[in-house]
């Protein structure tokens, strides 16, 4: 099991920056992907940012550019930072861990953390 605690959300005026953190613990050694999605009122959660062990990032077009996710292998932890706000930022993000395992892919999930964008 891979227990998941995200910090920093809060709230932002539009063209401000936020910086979030997700700490992994238990059985983290073997984390191949981490990651943070979003979801909105009303909306299906949606990826915004991941990230290998090896580095490599993929980012939504919606946050590309303003995003930048970042992960300290030897910590277990796993950034989000968040420049130029938008209103449309506004979700609860949540953190998340992939790992392979004899073929199948588990996911882990952090509670969330609310980030609002006041315009």
């Amino acid at each position: 099991q891979v227990q998941l605690v995200e910090s920093g959300g809060g709230v932002v005026q539009a063209g401000g920056s936020l910086r979030l953190s997700c700490a992994a613990s238990g059985s983290a050694f073997s984390i191949n992907v981490m990651g943070w999605y979003r979801q909105a009122p009303g909306k299906q959660r949606e990826l915004a940012a991941l990230i290998t062990t090896g580095g490599s990032a993929n980012y939504a077009d919606s946050v590309k550019g303003r995003f930048t996710i970042s992960r300290d292998n030897g910590q277990n932890t796993v950034y989000l930072q968040m420049n130029s706000l938008k209103p449309e930022d506004t979700a609860v993000y949540y953190c998340n861990a992939k790992k392979l395992h004899t073929g199948v892919v588990y996911d882990y999930w952090g509670r969330g953390t609310q980030v609002t964008v006041s315009s």
